[in-house]
């Protein structure tokens, strides 16, 4: 199985769900998901398969892989989770003499360009690579999975709302700039910038999941690849 067409598959599925496209109750069919893509049914089988770990989606014997339905708690529990460690990470970086960080200017230049052209997926995935990086860079690979897991199971609902979108534009600058303060090792003052970053998107989160609760009506349809 070609590696690359997995990790695609996967990127593209888990963009779909985290970002509200996929709502609770969606089903992905593998066949299907795979013709509409134009691969075979290994690598979309794998993907699902990891999705399933990460808690996103739950298979359906015979019917394929359906979009979990998150809860407000589920949310605020992540948030929690991610703060305490994405903040951890940063500090260790920040205490460090000599620190490598250069990927994460091409990752804020991604993450400027997908703003500009309203590019939400592409946000996601510069985002994630960006957050990635910076923990990845305090050496701790257990560190790294484990917040990397939590941002995986999150729902981004509402990141294309008006809200969401003002609230990318912000982030441009606070990605530069969390760049800076870990390079000059100033804790508190990435502490507090990092914090915000990361809380600032809850209260657009869970007003968009609370409205996706109250119009659900027919959980279950069958999920086609999105193109564009």
């Amino acid at each position: 199985m070609d590696p690359n067409l997995r990790q695609q598959v996967l990127q593209q599925v888990r963009a779909e769900i985290i970002s509200g496209q996929s709502l609770p109750g969606t089903m992905y069919s593998v066949p299907s998901l795979a013709a509409s893509l134009g691969v075979s049914t290994t690598p979309v089988r794998e993907a699902l398969l990891e999705l399933s770990r990460n808690g996103l989606v739950e298979p359906m014997r015979n019917r394929g892989f359906k979009v979990v339905e998150p809860t407000l708690q589920d949310l605020n529990n992540l948030f929690d989770l991610r703060e305490v460690l994405e903040l951890h990470a940063a500090v260790i970086v920040a205490r460090m003499p000599h620190k490598d960080l250069s990927s994460l200017h091409g990752w804020a230049d991604e993450i400027a360009r997908a703003v500009r052209e309203e590019d939400v997926r592409l946000y996601l995935e510069a985002d994630r690579s960006y957050h990635h990086d910076l923990v990845a860079a305090a050496g701790n690979d257990l560190l790294t999975e484990t917040v990397m897991g939590l941002r995986d199971k999150m729902r981004l609902y509402g990141i294309g709302s008006r809200a969401g979108l003002e609230r990318q534009h912000a982030s441009i600058p606070e990605h530069y700039r969390i760049i800076e303060l870990v390079m000059a090792g100033d804790e508190e003052a990435v502490t507090a910038l990092l914090r915000s970053h990361v809380r600032s998107w809850q209260p657009i989160f869970v007003d968009a999941l609370m409205k996706s609760k109250e119009s659900l009506r027919e959980p279950i349809v069958l999920a086609q690849a999105r193109t564009g």
